[in-house]
């Protein structure tokens, strides 16, 4: 009795290796059968695939798992898939990197306030109108305040080569020459 478990074992396991030889072989004709089955659909459809998200979702998976399978997709490119695949990369990091947090954003009444305030009072400084809003009962940070206030364009100042230009005529060459100075010594007292 002993002698026959590890043979029945041994046989059992003989068994599902001659059985998963059998499965494989019939696994990739089936595959080889299918292959064959959308050359033939290919040649005779002239418009293009349309494929749904589901679709490209299983076909970017099986890349995932076997990029071995890239060769054997004949329907559509493999750069396709490829594609597909760096879209969704991209797809992924952009909402995990997406803002969750942060201070709360202010109302449209509290930011045309304040623009009207520097709009009114030029002279006033981010501070000013901070101080000014509190006294009134609005709680807003001093950063928020410089952000929402009206900027004012300044006109450019000018280069030196405009300044130049503008102050030839009345500039004079200085330190042309050269005058002796006598720096007198303090001397101290022995």
């Amino acid at each position: 009795m002993v002698m026959k478990r590890p043979m029945v074992a041994f046989l059992t396991q003989l068994l599902l290796a001659i059985r998963s030889q059998f499965t494989r072989r019939a696994l990739e004709a089936e595959n080889l059968l299918l292959r064959q089955r959308l050359v033939v659909l290919r040649r005779k459809s002239s418009t293009r695939v349309r494929l749904r998200n589901m679709d490209r979702l299983l076909l970017v998976w099986l890349y995932r798992l076997y990029p071995s399978l890239l060769d054997a997709i004949i329907i559509i490119q493999p750069e396709t898939v490829i594609r597909w695949h760096r879209r969704g990369f991209r797809a992924y990091w952009r909402w995990k990197s997406r803002q969750v947090g942060g201070r709360p954003r202010i109302d449209s009444e509290m930011r045309a306030l304040i623009r009207q305030m520097s709009h009114e009072n030029p002279l006033w400084d981010a501070l000013r109108i901070h101080g000014e809003l509190l006294m009134l009962g609005f709680e807003v940070a001093e950063s928020t305040v410089g952000r929402y206030m009206a900027h004012r364009r300044r006109p450019p100042s000018q280069g030196w080569k405009t300044f130049l230009r503008n102050h030839a005529a009345t500039s004079r060459v200085c330190g042309a020459s050269r005058l002796p100075t006598v720096i007198g010594t303090k001397r101290t007292g022995r």
